[in-house]
């Protein structure tokens, strides 16, 4: 299995994920490229993770890095947008390794939190070290999940993963 980041969503690989996704999930699109392009164009620095069977994807992982910010403090976290693995490429691994590699590019990006919503695969973030979080409050209403990604261990990750280092988020962060 490989694993290709990109950052525009016009990859056609990309697209048919994302429309089976939409497709599994029942939801109806009517402007496949006008959503597409919204992807590119709406100030997230959204980017996405395709796993690669021999050169098929079969998964996606679509996230973001963000800046929570307050009156007094402020956290860089990550947060997982859309995520799906094809029905074939399950309980094989792939869902896992996308979520490692996506909090990994997190960690490299300096956040403290990776986050997701999800009404789908509760368990499978469970196992994966996320916690439930009524504190938090998603606009969709589903339940928040969070995890926290201290781990003085894994410091080097951007090397290790193959990204190159982000640039900072903030000003004053480096």
């Amino acid at each position: 299995m490989e694993y290709e980041r990109i950052t525009a969503f016009q990859d056609p690989r990309f697209q048919a994920m994302f429309q089976a996704y939409f497709g599994e999930m029942g939801f109806p699109v009517k402007d496949w490229p006008a959503l597409f392009r919204e992807m590119d164009e709406d100030g997230h620095k959204n980017e996405a993770i395709l796993a690669l069977d021999d050169g098929t994807a079969v998964g996606f992982l679509q996230y973001c890095s963000m800046e929570l910010t307050g009156w007094f403090f402020s956290c860089q976290a990550g947060f997982v947008r859309e995520f799906w693995v094809t029905p074939e490429a399950r309980q094989k691994g792939v869902g896992t390794a996308l979520l490692q590699q996506a909090e990994d590019r997190f960690r490299a990006c300096g956040a403290g939190w990776s986050m997701l919503t999800t009404d789908s695969a509760e368990q499978f973030y469970l196992a994966r070290g996320y916690t439930c979080s009524p504190a938090w409050q998603a606009r969709n209403g589903d339940k928040v999940y969070i995890k926290d990604l201290a781990d003085p261990d894994r410091a080097d990750l951007d090397n290790e993963a193959g990204f190159r280092p982000c640039a900072p988020m903030a000003q004053g962060v480096e």
